[in-house]
């Protein structure tokens, strides 16, 4: 047994496709990833990418995008487990957290902790959820359109908000969200914003992103608290997904915060069914101090 890094998204996906392919659902944020690097290297310049593999057979595996958390695979080995996380407390001992499913993401916690002495806590328990035909939601006043370049402000404004409350760990610079934001407007069908529009105005924002081989993951989605409660975005993401599949994806995704019954109940309503659950790890320091 041992741990490969291979040397591109290609390769990595190539030599871990027995693993994640046996769950594309399960795994499509390490596949939206992978091949968002293979489509635009821009988006992630600096990666990371490991494989834990006997025989050839891949056992478990990880990708990392500085600053942000490690991604961690289903693993079918507990042994490759510690391994993947020794790998990557050699490249990274200072690693902020990671992101993976129940019951992998257990196994590298405890891993993690017992080989660099850090301590761990779970900053999120989540749902991942897919969705294959979307049901018919109750009709609100306005409609969705794809964002335009005078949206910018707005859109980086909400994003901002939506990551100083969900992931505030992982908060992106304005310049990078600008650039991420204008990427989006020329490319919208491989990613893309869109707002629902009503009154006049932008009342809330969906996107979607980070193909897999079959589908694609919805998010984020962001109502201001002025908005809420009035079934915008409920609408806007059961528009968005119906869009989406017409345009021959299988299947969408996303994540939801275990926490939030309201988003839960909100994506259940339209056809999403929780096909997991999944965990946002953050490292905090060592027993006794800081690390």
């Amino acid at each position: 047994m041992g741990v490969v890094e291979p040397a591109s998204a290609s390769e990595f996906l190539a030599r871990a496709e027995p693993l994640l392919g046996a769950s594309e659902a399960r795994h499509n944020l390490i596949y939206g990833i992978a091949g968002t690097m293979i489509a635009d290297p821009s988006v992630y310049p600096d990666h990371a990418l490991w494989i834990v593999e006997e025989g050839g057979v891949p056992l478990a595996a990880a990708l990392r995008t500085p600053p942000r958390h490690v991604v961690v695979a289903d693993a079918v080995d507990d042994d490759a487990v510690g391994r993947l996380a020794a790998a990557i407390a050699d490249r990274y001992p200072q690693l902020p957290g990671a992101v993976g499913n129940v019951p992998t993401i257990d196994h590298f916690t405890s891993a993690w902790t017992a080989s660099t002495g850090i301590l761990a806590e779970l900053t999120m328990a989540q749902g991942v959820f897919a969705l294959e035909q979307v049901a018919p939601v109750p009709a609100v006043p306005g409609a969705p359109r794809p964002i335009r370049p005078s949206d910018v402000d707005t859109v980086v404004e909400w994003i901002g908000a939506f990551e100083r409350e969900v992931v505030p760990d992982e908060a992106t610079e304005r310049d990078q969200l600008i650039a991420t934001i204008e990427r989006r407007i020329a490319d919208g069908h491989v990613s893309g914003l869109w707002l629902w529009e009503a009154s006049g105005g932008p009342v809330s924002l969906s996107g979607f992103g980070g193909p897999t081989p079959h589908g694609i993951r919805i998010g984020p989605v962001y109502t201001p608290p002025a908005h809420r409660g009035r079934g915008y975005a409920t609408s806007l993401v059961a528009a968005q997904s119906s869009w989406l599949l017409a345009q021959g994806r299988r299947f969408c995704f996303l994540y939801t915060d275990l926490a939030n019954p309201t988003s839960n109940d909100i994506y259940r309503r339209i056809g999403y069914r929780q096909i997991a659950e999944a965990a946002r790890i953050s490292f905090i320091g060592r027993s006794g101090g800081v690390g």
